[in-house]
């Protein structure tokens, strides 16, 4: 059985025992979420639910792992022949998480 959510603006095809790093929570360790946001949902005998835009009563439930930054992007800006140049670094925030159960 597997479903696609929908969290944080991106979408991901989730598992039973899966770890998915999404975008970050305001959730603490060890304490479970409710994925509700659930767009497709399919189960072993291979029958489909599309949502629309949700499945109706489906829930994704995990548990938080950690919460941490991801690795630096450097950007880095120029404009030809004014010698001016900028360079930055961002790191996300993201939170990992194990799927414990999917429920329709």
């Amino acid at each position: 059985m597997y479903a696609v959510i929908q969290t944080g603006g991106k979408q991901y095809r989730v598992s039973e025992g899966d770890f998915v790093f999404v975008e970050k929570l305001e959730a603490a360790e060890n304490e479970t979420v409710n994925f509700d946001q659930v767009i497709l949902l399919a189960d072993d005998n291979n029958n489909v639910t599309v949502g629309n835009p949700t499945v109706a009563g489906a829930v994704v439930t995990a548990k938080v792992i950690k919460t941490a930054k991801g690795k630096k992007v450097t950007v880095f800006t120029y404009k030809p022949k004014k010698n001016e140049k900028r360079k930055m670094g961002h790191r996300q925030f993201y939170t990992k998480v194990q799927i414990e159960s999917i429920k329709a």
